[in-house]
């Protein structure tokens, strides 16, 4: 299935889109711990969704000259708004393969919309247009993703592997990724503490 042309098979089928997804205490898998997914597309077939909270080493200058969009000079030059635009590391599938949250005010041909107010898209063209400053008000980028097959997600949400709530955009591109987590779970009236105290006694 093409993540990126995914259309909901059935309305109100209790679906994950525009969703954050929050790692329980106690995950498993170590490349999730404390980690929080945006879900991006969720139907019968399978989930996708990007970690928001989790970064790359690599710069978005550097990203930007081994893509061919511009050469090391120009990079140099960004407007620093562009040149600090940090590069998240969105899941373990397809790491070489660039996707970008943003707001609803940038939009092409092949941009998914996820909810009234957030698109993903996964075209080079926004990168040029971030690093021109003519991209959207508000964006992410993150290198892989992070998928389910169908009806793996709902498994691991009831054995108790996940936490879900509504995204809210604030959330979502709020910059400080070190704190995301623990603020998400607070947006929800949950005290980590208490969730550890109950994860260790499932």
């Amino acid at each position: 299935m093409d993540l990126l042309r995914h259309k909901k098979t059935a309305a109100g089928g209790g679906f994950l889109d525009d969703q954050f997804l929050i790692a329980m205490p106690g995950m498993k898998d170590d490349r999730f711990t404390r980690s929080v997914i945006y879900i991006c597309a969720h139907s019968d077939e399978g989930a996708m969704g990007l970690i928001i909270n989790q970064t790359q080493q690599m710069l978005f200058p550097d990203l930007l000259v081994q893509l061919g969009i511009m050469n090391e000079l120009e990079a140099i030059r960004l407007p620093a708004q562009a040149r600090d635009f940090v590069v998240r590391n969105g899941g373990p599938v397809d790491r070489s393969r660039g996707f970008v949250l943003h707001s609803g005010d940038y939009r092409v041909e092949s941009s998914l919309t996820v909810s009234d107010d957030i698109c993903l898209t996964a075209t080079v063209d926004i990168l040029r247009a971030i690093s021109s400053g003519r991209g959207p008000r508000r964006a992410l980028m993150a290198l892989g993703y992070s998928g389910w097959g169908a009806g793996q997600l709902e498994t691991e949400i009831s054995e108790n592997g996940w936490l879900t709530c509504p995204a809210t955009p604030e959330l979502l591109f709020d910059a400080d990724i070190e704190r995301k987590y623990d603020r998400i779970l607070a947006s929800i009236g949950i005290d980590l503490a208490h969730l550890s105290l109950a994860a260790g006694h499932a």
